[in-house]
């Protein structure tokens, strides 16, 4: 017990080895849900499904330790979803370029990124993002998790009037219904235990809801439907086929560039940079806000060893054979469990690295299970909103900061979020006479990302 104390500063941090450890598993059950999309996606670009399961965990389990021991941060990485969907849908499908060339172009952005990095360039631009958007990233990183638990869970479904609208309950009951009303009883459970202060609340909400269901699926509420998506609820046990993992392995050097645009490729590489760089840098910015790891200065200590662990996972990635590893944001609800140090991410580590072993078991999660915690998570996020002052004499921030909370669920995008709250916070200062406020790098940041609306 000494000697994780003095690893990771326990005591310092206010916490112990049994709040790190539940913390850890939280995290790691409410992401656990990547293990099963990551190789589905991944496998539409014609990647084989197992090799790109055994990479992810790799990858989690490589830059989840690096950030343990490097940051001593409660921060867990994997392969980040929407930049999977880049790479499968966007680089591959419509660009035309094979998964090895798509592969090789994250592995180069992950070498950038560990430049800059070095340089200290990715430090510079969190420090000088105000903290009233910071507050307002925390904030819309709240509702925007939320927003994807209500849709993980089928609560939130897709309307060609209205864009979303809410489940019919009684359609299909048995499949989509049930597990749409199960993650609401879910959230009211959580919330319940979270209210009564019940250690582990959000770790114990899943697992509860995960056994109701299976409860259900015994009694009949529950029907599985393979061909629509709704698989049994209780989970197999068996061995993965690690050879498999040759099939993607160092597969990104194994590229033929000859018939690849340099300029087009280059574009790619910016735009897996782009995205990476400013979803790591919201989710940090977030989480660490909520869980009061900033300073007086609104800078969190340990950033650039945060930031290099998620650089060299992102490389480390595209070597395994997943697309770019990042920082995520479910590390909230390891946070909101209690979490402060490494050992929260050493221990949702290890359970990736053990998911190899049994990956049907995790995978066998639902997400109508796993959606509770990212709605109560996100409540919590939110809560950051009294942070945020809505004086009139002060509008030339917090209009921007309305603007980068409502931007993230509505654009289904960390990044954008924060893309349209330092333009919208840039312009306002510059017009209403307040441009001295605005230091040298918002303004550069803002010029990057009015460009990158312009040319990308």
């Amino acid at each position: 017990m000494s000697k994780l104390d003095r690893i990771f500063k326990l005591k310092e941090n206010n916490t112990n080895v049994k709040t790190e450890l539940s913390a850890g598993l939280t995290t790691f059950m409410t992401m656990a849900y990547i293990l099963a999309v990551n190789p589905s996606i991944l496998a539409d670009a014609g990647m084989d499904p197992t090799a790109v399961l055994l990479a992810t965990c790799l990858a989690s389990f490589i830059g989840s330790i690096c950030m343990a021991f490097m940051a001593n941060l409660p921060f867990v990485l994997s392969a980040g979803m929407g930049l999977n969907a880049y790479f499968a849908y966007t680089v591959v499908d419509v660009l035309g370029y094979s998964w090895q060339v798509a592969l090789l172009a994250v592995f180069i952005e992950g070498i950038v990124f560990i430049i800059l990095s070095l340089t200290s360039v990715r430090e510079a631009i969190f420090n000088a993002i105000p903290m009233s958007l910071k507050n307002a990233v925390s904030v819309g990183i709240g509702v925007y998790i939320a927003f994807i638990g209500l849709q993980s869970a089928g609560v939130c479904v897709n309307n060609d009037r209205t864009l979303v609208s809410m489940i019919m309950f009684t359609q299909n009951f048995t499949t989509a219904g049930i597990c749409a009303l199960l993650a609401l009883l879910g959230t009211l459970f959580t919330a319940f235990l979270y209210i009564k202060k019940v250690k582990g609340s959000i770790l114990f909400g899943i697992l509860a809801t995960w056994i109701v269901g299976m409860l259900c699926q015994l009694v009949g509420l529950y029907v599985p439907n393979a061909a629509e998506g709704y698989y049994s609820l209780f989970p197999t046990f068996a061995l993965t086929d690690f050879s498999t993992l040759g099939k993607t392995f160092g597969q990104c050097f194994n590229v033929d560039l000859s018939g690849v645009g340099i300029f087009n490729f280059i574009v790619v590489i910016f735009s897996f940079l782009f995205v990476d760089l400013f979803d790591t840098m919201g989710t940090l910015i977030g989480v660490s806000t909520k869980a009061g790891m900033l300073d007086e200065e609104g800078r969190l200590p340990n950033l650039r060893p945060a930031l290099l662990a998620d650089a060299i996972a992102t490389s480390a990635g595209a070597l395994l054979g997943t697309s770019t590893t990042t920082t995520f944001v479910e590390s909230a609800s390891g946070v909101s469990a209690g979490g402060r140090t490494g050992l929260t991410a050493l221990t949702s580590a290890v359970l990736f690295l053990l998911s190899m072993l049994f990956a049907p078991v995790f995978t066998a999660i639902p997400s109508f299970a796993t959606a509770p915690a990212l709605i109560i998570v996100g409540f919590l996020m939110f809560t950051n909103i009294t942070s945020l002052k809505f004086e009139e004499g002060d509008y030339a921030s917090s209009i921007p900061a309305y603007l980068c909370i409502i931007a993230m669920p509505l654009f289904y995008s960390i990044s954008e979020g924060i893309s349209l709250g330092i333009i919208s916070y840039v312009f306002l200062h510059l017009v209403s006479g307040k441009a001295k406020k605005v230091s040298p790098v918002m303004y550069v940041l803002a010029v990057l990302f009015i460009l990158k609306y312009i040319f990308l």
